[in-house]
C-alpha cells in the first residue's frame, strides 16, 4: 500500500469515516455499514489508540526516508508486523488482603518502506516471435 494511501486511511480511523473490518478476533464486535463496504462480514471498529500509534510510526519513517535522501511520493509500505511484547507487571490490592496481576499488552511494530521501481515495459509481440530459435 502506497504510504500517502495508508496514512489517509488512518487519519480517517481516528475521524471515524472509516472503519477497520475485524475479520478474526470478531466476536462480540457490531456490525457498521462502513466495515460491510470494505469486507462481507461487516462487522469492524474504529481502534484509536493503536491506528494512532500506528499513524506516528509512518509519518517518523517517512521524516528518516526524507533525511536519507529517498523520494517520499514514491515510497509504499513493503512489510509490516505486529508482534506480542514481553508483558509488564503491576499488582492491584483487593480485598481480605488478596493481590492480583494488573498486566498490560505491549506489542513490538516491524515497519519497511520501499521505493516504487519504474516498471519496466513489455516488448511486443512480434519482437518476441522472432528471437526464438528452432530446437
Amino acid at each position: 500500500m502506497p504510504l500517502d494511501k495508508a496514512k489517509r486511511y488512518l487519519e480517517d480511523v481516528l475521524a471515524h469515516k472509516q472503519a477497520i473490518p475485524f475479520t478474526r478476533f470478531c466476536r462480540g464486535v457490531g456490525r457498521t455499514a462502513q466495515a460491510k463496504n470494505r469486507h462481507s462480514n461487516g462487522q469492524g471498529r474504529w481502534p484509536v489508540k493503536s491506528a494512532g500509534f500506528i499513524l506516528d510510526l509512518l509519518k517518523n519513517a517517512e521524516s528518516n526516508a526524507e533525511v536519507k535522501g529517498l523520494d517520499v511520493d514514491s515510497l509504499f509500505i513493503s512489510h509490516i508486523q505486529v508482534n506480542q511484547a514481553q508483558k509488564q507487571r503491576r499488582r492491584t490490592y483487593r480485598a481480605h488482603g488478596r493481590i492480583n496481576p494488573y498486566m498490560s499488552h505491549p506489542c513490538h511494530i516491524e515497519l519497511t518502506l520501499s521505493e516504487k521501481e519504474e516498471s519496466v515495459k513489455k516488448e511486443p509481440e512480434s519482437q518476441l516471435a522472432s528471437r526464438k530459435t528452432k530446437a
